[in-house]
């Protein structure tokens, strides 16, 4: 989900590992040469959505990376199946109110540009949790983790119980 702790935990996380970090947002910022923001206002979700799943299909090619997507990309099965695929996806779980104090005064989310936009996460939450858990080999509940360093070492711990032979 947005909001989640993605980027930052999964820059320390890639430290960790010795591994490059991409995020994909990031990427297609770097692409377009506008913010998020700019995209949607522009071309909609829906145009936004298109840039996301090129993004992830060409980052998903690549090996040795530890890549963050977009809150919403779980939402195209495409990305999903990619996803799953190509790497170990880990789900950072953070519930609906937790994710409205982190996010409530951050401008550059536009779908919480609404009137109630913990009604909006709630509704997002509902949609994406259950994508989310289909396509996750790790699901971390981030309430209970205790900071962004012990996040990283018990995702570093389950990627290594899940990856040795």
């Amino acid at each position: 989900m947005m909001g989640a702790g993605k980027t930052t935990v999964g820059r320390q996380l890639a430290k960790k590992l010795g591994r490059r970090f991409v995020d994909a947002d990031h990427e297609i910022e770097a692409q377009t040469g506008v913010s998020i923001p700019t995209i949607f206002e522009i071309e909609g979700e829906a145009g936004f959505r298109r840039r996301e799943a090129e993004t992830i299909e060409a980052l998903t090619r690549e090996s040795g990376l530890v890549l963050a997507t977009g809150g919403g990309a779980v939402l195209d099965p495409a990305n999903r199946r990619r996803l799953g695929e190509s790497g170990l996806v880990v789900y950072l779980r953070v519930l609906p109110l937790a994710l409205y104090e982190r996010t409530r005064h951050d401008r550059n989310r536009p779908l919480l540009q609404v009137a109630d936009p913990l009604a909006k996460l709630e509704e997002l939450f509902a949609q994406r949790d259950p994508l989310y858990r289909e396509v996750a080999d790790v699901v971390v509940d981030t309430a209970a983790s205790g900071g962004v360093g012990s996040l990283v070492r018990f995702i570093e711990q389950e990627i290594r119980k899940q990856c040795e032979p």
